[in-house]
């Protein structure tokens, strides 16, 4: 198995496991934080979708210029924006070929380069991105009153636990 189709095999197996914490966040507590210094719940489920179209621009344009874009009216918005993007994505993985995998591309940020790496290696940065945020978010869902799904077994909110 090449690491591309390993990327996208591991993709396809956190898909689901991001839905089912995106949608544990209470739909009423979007502007939840536990701290001032800590973005909201609705940041981060929306930074969660706008990196996967940051992942497909990079795979179809060669560079990505990062802007974070204000968060649609709901969390129901960019849960869908999220199961829509990662579904896009999805597509251009699995037709990209092992020569686009190797070759280099450019995340920006203000016009300007501040990562350049093998498209493979930044995709799998933003997954990790991903994982990391997914992490910080089901941490908050506890204290929101939510419960925290399974995400690599069970949790102590399951029945039963």
């Amino acid at each position: 198995m090449s690491t591309r189709e390993h990327f996208l095999k591991v993709f396809g197996d956190e898909k689901p496991k991001f839905i089912r914490v995106l949608k544990a966040v209470p739909a009423d507590q979007p502007a939840y934080t536990p701290h001032p210094r800590s973005m909201s719940a609705g940041d981060i489920v929306w930074l969660l979708a706008s990196e996967l179209n940051d992942a497909a621009e990079v795979m179809d344009h060669g560079e990505v210029n990062f802007v974070i874009k204000p968060a649609p009216g709901s969390l129901t918005d960019s849960v869908a924006a999220y199961e829509k993007n990662s579904e896009a994505l999805s597509t251009r993985l699995e037709a990209v070929s092992d020569e686009a995998w190797e070759k280099p591309v450019k995340f920006l940020m203000d016009g300007k380069a501040v990562w350049e790496a093998p498209l493979g290696e930044m995709l799998w940065g933003f997954l990790f991105d991903a994982i990391h945020h997914r992490g910080q978010l089901s941490t908050y869902i506890r204290p929101m009153g939510g419960k925290v799904p399974s995400i690599y077994g069970p949790s102590a909110d399951d029945p039963g636990m």
